[in-house]
């Protein structure tokens, strides 16, 4: 295991970080978070990315249906026709 401070993040130092990198990383990968150290002292933080959600069950999204406006689709194409209808330029057009 990673050497551990008195935060809750394991602190790694810069030499470490380049020696044992895939470990390190692998960690990251699972979750885990590290601060870097330079001569002791915490220069940057090693964070997983955030993964973005590309599916969402069929059940959250009628939760999240049921509390949505409801739009009325003949107002809203006017005022899309009233914004866009004379703002559209043709680029070929001479």
């Amino acid at each position: 295991m990673l050497p551990c401070a008195m935060t809750s993040e394991p602190h790694i130092s810069q030499r470490d970080l380049r020696l044992r990198s895939k470990e390190i990383m692998d960690a990251v990968e699972r979750g885990d978070s590290f601060i870097v150290t330079r001569d002791g002292r915490g220069i940057g933080q090693l964070i997983p990315l955030r993964r973005r959600q590309r599916f969402v069950a069929r059940a959250d999204f009628m939760t999240s249906s049921v509390v949505a406006a409801s739009i009325d689709l003949d107002r809203f194409r006017a005022d899309q026709d009233a914004v866009f209808l004379d703002s559209v330029v043709d680029p070929y057009g001479r």
